[in-house]
């Protein structure tokens, strides 16, 4: 059981909190054009590494705002939390943020692009 810093409420069990998956995921605009693969890719694909990975969280039970975490997949081990819409800070989060495929991808940086 993970016990984890809400930026708003303080440490609470992970049971309070519901995981949104992945966190810095750039939705293309309707203006970005994408094949129909990048576009797949976009919606369906989800980076899943061992190691350090950037999630969003939510805090459900709590005060119902969105963060996100730095967490090592392996030992469950929480790096950093810190805002929604903000970039991490810690080695480890910018480590896992620049790894993460999707820095890479179509989607990515044809959203970034305009």
């Amino acid at each position: 059981m993970l016990n984890i810093k809400c930026p708003n409420c303080g440490y609470r069990d992970e049971s309070e909190f519901s995981c949104g998956g992945e966190a810095h995921i750039i939705r293309p605009g309707y203006e970005v054009q994408l094949s129909d693969k990048d576009w797949a890719e976009y919606l369906f694909m989800r980076y899943n590494p061992k190691g350090n990975f950037t999630e969003r969280w939510f805090h459900a039970h709590g005060c119902r705002k969105w963060f996100n975490i730095v967490r090592n997949t392996i030992t469950n081990e929480i790096y950093e939390v810190y805002s929604a819409g903000s970039l991490p800070k810690s080695t480890e989060g910018r480590s896992a943020y620049k790894s993460n495929w999707r820095r890479h991808s179509q989607a990515e940086i044809k959203a970034l692009k305009k």
